[in-house]
């Protein structure tokens, strides 16, 4: 008899590993994922990318609005395995206890580093050079259950949380192919985290999206680019914000203000900062829409040459 499997997700990212339980044949007796929400300006209603791929396979789907008081359908599935992956609310011990092979979570750090729901973003904040994918026991407590299998990915100089975000997505399906049979056959060993070696990475803020520019050129070139392309950071001039899509660096000396407009360097609007320039070569000006360089540079960033970004 196949494998019975609930798998609870609902970003992109938990759409490879749910992806990976169907081409390994298994049975997905049931999906649960986030409420739909709306969005935009339009209040159109969005569902979780997990919900559109489970619609897509006929996969049956439950989506309460708060897992510990409405959580019986999953009962009623009669799963024997529970897997998730950035499902996003804390799931009754009672569910995670049910499931005769127990229940197990896809998290995209290598635990105890980087428990929470924004481990890629942080990581490259805090200018790691390497990440992971942890696969784990579920517990009451926060991505801290004992590890049954991690797999390590680098984290380049020029990474954004997208491109980091994509090899996580590849690399837990990978490990999940692989660990799940191990449970099955109960040759899996797990291994219980040291807690003095626990970090966190809590979900980005409004606040952790403005970028400081008394930094140092690596840690505001970490911070940018550890918010692309979501939520995607920012600084002010005057009233304006500026949103930064895309950027790179230039260490050099230079005796320009902190945060100064200097207009084009290699091809891209250079801003002052503490050992270098920050090069934006696509940026979006509150109210208008996102531009590259040049374009800006020629219309805008004419006028603000020799002002200061802050």
């Amino acid at each position: 008899m196949k494998t019975k499997i609930v798998f609870m997700g609902t970003p992109d990212i938990a759409c490879g590993m749910l992806q990976q339980l169907i081409d390994d044949d298994y049975e997905i007796v049931g999906v649960v994922s986030q409420p739909d929400k709306k969005v935009g300006r339009k209040q159109e209603i969005k569902m979780s990318e997990v919900k559109q791929l489970a619609l897509k396979h006929q996969l049956d789907v439950f989506q309460p609005l708060s897992i510990k008081d409405d959580y019986q359908k999953i009962m009623e599935w009669k799963p024997d395995l529970i897997v998730t992956c950035a499902y996003g609310q804390f799931i009754p011990q009672e569910v995670l206890e049910y499931p005769p092979l127990g229940s197990i979570n896809v998290h995209a750090s290598l635990l105890p580093k980087l428990r929470g729901g924004a481990p890629i973003h942080w990581a490259i904040i805090h200018g790691h050079q390497e990440t992971g994918i942890s696969i784990m026991r579920m517990i009451q407590k926060m991505d801290a259950g004992a590890v049954m299998a991690q797999k390590k990915v680098s984290i380049l100089a020029d990474d954004t949380t997208g491109d980091v975000y994509e090899k996580l997505k590849t690399c837990g399906a990978e490990l999940l192919h692989e660990s799940i049979p191990k449970l099955i056959d109960e040759t899996a060993s797990f291994i219980e985290q040291d807690e003095n070696a626990a970090t966190f990475a809590y979900n980005i803020s409004k606040e952790d999206e403005k970028i400081n520019l008394d930094l140092d050129i690596h840690a505001i070139y970490n911070h940018i680019r550890g918010l692309i392309p979501f939520p995607v950071g920012y600084f002010y001039h005057d009233d304006k914000k500026i949103k930064l899509h895309k950027v790179r660096k230039k260490e050099c000396a230079h005796h320009h203000q902190i945060g100064e407009c200097c207009g084009i360097i290699d091809n891209g609007y250079a801003i002052a900062v503490n050992g270098g320039f920050i090069l934006l070569d696509e940026l979006q000006v509150e109210g208008k829409s996102k531009v590259d360089a040049k374009a800006f540079a020629n219309a805008q960033g004419r006028a603000w040459l020799n002002s200061c970004m802050r």
